[in-house]
């Protein structure tokens, strides 16, 4: 990626990032205290994510604070038991179901505490996580199945019937995955006799996404690009997020892979066809949720429960932050959250699935003040105005299309 203008160019907009001379917006965000490394030092997502947790893990957090916590079982998964559970399913998925580098894992189920373990499980190992929507008709499952090609596939009883006979599937709900868990003397010779090399350039996930095309496509990110978009500063240890928006979204997807680096604990609410805005009020009051993470309707959902039950912002006092993402919030929606839930903080964010989830984000008290803004170009990123006719860069305050370059743009997509 070519250098950005310096900040004091005299071509270089200090509040917009705008640069004149190359028609370009360019972040004015400073570098993370730990940018990725270097593109060609091999190092697989999980290594780099899981490399800024402290060793060994401090006695309290090791001994209580929950990783996952899965809010319509009460399921809770301690860090050291995430770690463990990991390391465990990486090595049987060697060792078992002989998956290895590029092999494609297609994931059919429901938000639970077993789906982000699985993720970082086979991104580990070099295998490609490609999660859908288990709501999804058997038909649609077809088509995205021949998009993404995969060698083994995970579901549960209830979305299996989805799947074709002759694609090998493991159910989460069942004691052949639990065994899993648990790490047998084979798996760890694997593991230990035959470490997998993971380069930063590999697919590490193939997700979904209609796009401008209209029709799904797969489109293929890689262990870079999850890396750049987990490098901006992550809020303080202790955090408790809760994603009200589907893991195999890519605004779920990234969010998820981000809580275990930090070490926060994440709540997954209980799998409804429809969303429930009082059970997830009464989960944030329940598991203390400082930050929850969902889209405009949910926004909209959360806000009339709130005007309607005036004690229930009382009973979410832990709440602190709110991150809205997916399609535009209306400016009277965060007048009415601000007058239901003051002192909360409403963040917007703008992405896709091609650019790794949001490459603007609200940051801070003054980016998420602005009503109607989605924050500054993440670290890393530039954008550029087009003509879409031809191609021609435009001047701030122009319409057009936007192109957008960083380390976080996908490989590529088929569709």
């Amino acid at each position: 990626m070519p250098p950005s203008p310096s900040d004091s160019s005299p071509d270089m907009d200090p509040r917009s990032g705008y640069c004149a001379s190359t028609r370009t917006f360019y972040s004015l965000r400073a570098a993370p205290p730990s940018p990725p490394p270097p593109p060609d030092a091999p190092l697989s997502f999980p290594a780099f994510a899981l490399s800024f947790l402290p060793t060994p893990l401090p006695s309290p957090l090791a001994a209580s604070r929950p990783a996952l916590v899965d809010a319509g079982t009460g399921e809770s998964v301690p860090l050291p038991a995430f770690l463990s559970r990991l390391r465990a399913l990486a090595a049987a998925l060697r060792a078992r179901l002989r998956l290895g580098p590029g092999d494609v894992a297609f994931v059919l189920a429901p938000a639970g505490v077993h789906v982000p373990v699985l993720y970082y499980a086979l991104m580990s190992v070099g295998a490609v996580a490609s999660p859908a929507d288990p709501s999804l008709p058997a038909a649609e499952v077809s088509r995205l199945l021949a998009l993404s090609d995969p060698r083994v596939a995970f579901a549960v009883a209830g979305t299996r019937g989805k799947l074709p006979p002759g694609l090998p599937t493991v159910l989460l709900d069942s004691p052949t995955f639990l065994s899993f868990l648990h790490e047998p003397e084979d798996a760890a010779v694997v593991r230990q006799s035959d470490p997998v090399v993971v380069r930063q350039s590999d697919p590490a996930a193939v997700l979904y996404s209609s796009g401008t095309t209209g029709r799904a496509k797969a489109v293929v990110l890689t262990h870079g690009n999850l890396m750049a978009s987990n490098v901006t500063r992550a809020p303080a240890a202790g955090e408790t997020l809760m994603l009200a928006v589907p893991l195999f979204h890519v605004y779920g997807f990234t969010f998820c892979l981000r809580a275990a680096s930090a070490a926060h604990t994440l709540v997954l609410p209980a799998a409804r066809r429809r969303f429930d805005a009082a059970a997830v009020l009464g989960a944030v009051e329940r598991f203390e949720v400082t930050r929850l993470a969902l889209a405009p309707p949910a926004l909209l959902a959360i806000v009339r429960a709130a005007e309607e039950d005036a004690a229930a912002p009382a009973r979410a006092a832990s709440l602190q932050a709110v991150r809205c993402g997916g399609a535009p919030v209306a400016a009277d929606l965060i007048a009415r959250f601000s007058r239901v839930f003051p002192g909360v903080s409403l963040a917007q964010g703008y992405g896709l699935t091609e650019t790794t989830a949001g490459f603007c984000r609200a940051v801070g008290e003054e980016e998420s003040a602005r009503v109607g803004s989605v924050g500054r170009l993440s670290w890393g990123a530039q954008v550029k105005v087009v003509d879409p006719e031809t191609g021609a860069a435009l001047p701030p305050g122009v319409a057009g299309e936007l192109w957008v370059r960083g380390p976080f743009v996908m490989k590529g997509s088929v569709a």
